[in-house]
């Protein structure tokens, strides 16, 4: 519990420029498109909350293992699948039914190979969210999660791709 490193150093303004960037337009565009289909901002539809986690992954440490293409679509759709599965189908109290999305979707994400942190958040979402997120059922892993997890994939491709320096470059691998 002491921890024998130190803490690695701030990183690079351009490295934090870039950051700033690919989550500025990510988050804008996916925030757009929830606009334009006029839904309620507190049902979330469209921009869901675990998505502001994935842009941190893939703009801000876009070579790490948890931001590859790989991680961030089968990650997010794998734990949507899980968690609306579960809320449909098994009659639990909200408290197990977390429980079990999250630390489910851990383990869907680990044997796939797709272990995308923010997926937990997502397999959550289906769970406790609102009446118009349980409404959408499965077409919850459709839209939002699929088609914006595809947009902000997309502004990775190109945002992290802009930069000169060959270690941000994006993605290191796709499967």
């Amino acid at each position: 519990m002491t921890g024998g490193d130190k803490r690695p150093s701030r990183k690079p303004h351009h490295k934090i420029g870039w950051s700033w960037l690919g989550a500025f337009i990510g988050i804008y565009i996916v925030s757009t498109i929830h606009n334009w289909l006029h839904i309620d901002a507190l049902n979330s539809l469209f921009l869901v909350g675990s998505f502001g986690a994935s842009a941190v992954l893939i703009y801000g440490t876009p070579q790490a293992e948890f931001s590859q293409p790989r991680n961030l679509l089968g990650g997010h759709i794998i734990s949507a699948f899980i968690g609306i599965s579960l809320y449909k189908y098994i009659p639990l109290n909200i408290e197990l039914l977390s429980a079990l999305a999250v630390s489910l979707s851990i383990v869907a994400m680990h044997y796939t190979v797709t272990l995308h942190p923010p997926g937990g958040a997502t397999a959550l979402i289906a769970v406790i969210g609102s009446d118009s997120i349980h409404g959408l059922g499965y077409l919850y892993v459709v839209l939002p999660i699929g088609v914006g997890a595809v947009i902000m994939l997309l502004v990775a491709l190109v945002i992290n791709n802009l930069s000169s320096n060959p270690k941000r470059h994006y993605p290191r691998y796709w499967l």
